[in-house]
C-alpha cells in the first residue's frame, strides 16, 4: 500500500520539527493512541487501538527515526502486531518546506499488512488509512498552530465513515456470515414486523375504547416498542 500527501501547517518549520519529535504531541494526535514512550533519541514504543471495517485490534510496536536532517526531513519506520488481527509495518519519508510563516509537510509512505487485515481488501484498508491520516494531520495542525493565528479546523466526526469503506465492510460481513445466521436474522426481522403490526392494531382498538389512558398513553407505548426494536437492531 502506497500513500502520499501534503499539509500546510500555520507554524514555523522549527516548531513543526520539534512537535514531530515530541511523544506527548504525537500521542495526542494519533487516533486511538493509548501510549507512546520515547526509549532513545530515535526510537519510540507505541500502543494503538484502531478499527478497520469489522476488525478491531490493539497494535503494539516500535517506531524508529532514520536519516535525520533537522529541521528539513527524516524517515520513520515502524512495525506493529495486533495478535490474531495481523500485523502492519512500513516506512515514510517526511519533508518540511518553509513558506513564510507556514510550513508545508509532505510525506511518501509505504506499508504492508498481513493476517486478517490483508483479507479485508485493499480498498477498505486504503480508505481507512487515509481517514486516520487526515484525522492525525487535522489534530496536529490545530495543536502546533495554537497561539499562532491558526484557523480553527473541525476534525472529522468519530462516526463519519467513507462510503467506500461502508460498502466494502458490508460486503465482507455478508460474505463471511454463515447462511443459517442470515436466515435466522431474516426470520427475526419478520417476527418483529408482525409483532409491531399486531401491537398497532391492538392499540388502535384500545384507543377507540379510550382504554389504557387514551391516545397519549398508547402513543407513548408504541414509541417505547419502536425504541426497543431499534436498540435490538443496533
Amino acid at each position: 500500500m502506497d500513500m502520499n500527501g501534503s499539509h500546510r501547517i500555520p507554524a514555523k518549520r522549527e516548531a513543526v520539527w520539534e512537535a514531530l519529535n515530541d511523544p506527548e504531541v504525537l500521542m495526542a494526535c494519533i487516533p486511538g493512541c493509548e501510549s507512546l514512550e520515547k526509549t532513545s533519541e530515535t526510537e519510540m514504543n507505541a500502543a494503538v487501538t484502531t478499527k478497520i471495517g469489522p476488525v478491531k485490534a490493539k497494535f503494539k510496536g516500535a517506531v524508529t527515526l532514520e536519516d535525520l536532517n533537522p529541521p528539513e526531513s527524516y524517515t520513520i519506520r515502524g512495525e506493529g502486531k495486533g495478535g490474531v488481527a495481523g500485523f502492519a509495518k512500513g516506512s515514510a519519508q517526511v519533508r518540511l518546506l518553509e513558506e513564510g510563516a507556514e510550513t508545508v509537510l509532505s510525506y511518501e509512505a509505504k506499508a504492508q499488512v498481513g493476517g486478517k487485515l490483508a483479507q479485508l481488501g485493499s480498498r477498505l484498508v486504503d480508505s481507512t488509512a487515509k481517514k486516520l491520516a487526515d484525522e492525525f494531520f487535522t489534530k496536529f495542525t490545530e495543536r502546533v498552530g495554537e497561539g499562532q493565528g491558526a484557523p480553527e479546523v473541525s476534525p472529522p466526526a468519530d462516526d463519519e465513515l467513507d462510503a467506500g469503506v461502508a460498502d466494502e465492510a458490508k460486503r465482507i460481513a455478508i460474505e463471511e456470515t454463515p447462511g443459517e445466521v442470515l436466515h435466522a436474522i431474516e426470520e427475526a426481522e419478520h417476527a418483529v414486523e408482525e409483532s409491531l403490526q399486531k401491537a398497532e392494531e391492538n392499540l388502535e382498538v384500545a384507543a377507540g375504547r379510550n382504554a389504557y389512558g387514551g391516545p397519549m398513553v398508547w402513543g407513548l407505548a408504541l414509541l417505547g416498542v419502536l425504541i426497543l426494536v431499534l436498540a435490538l437492531a443496533s
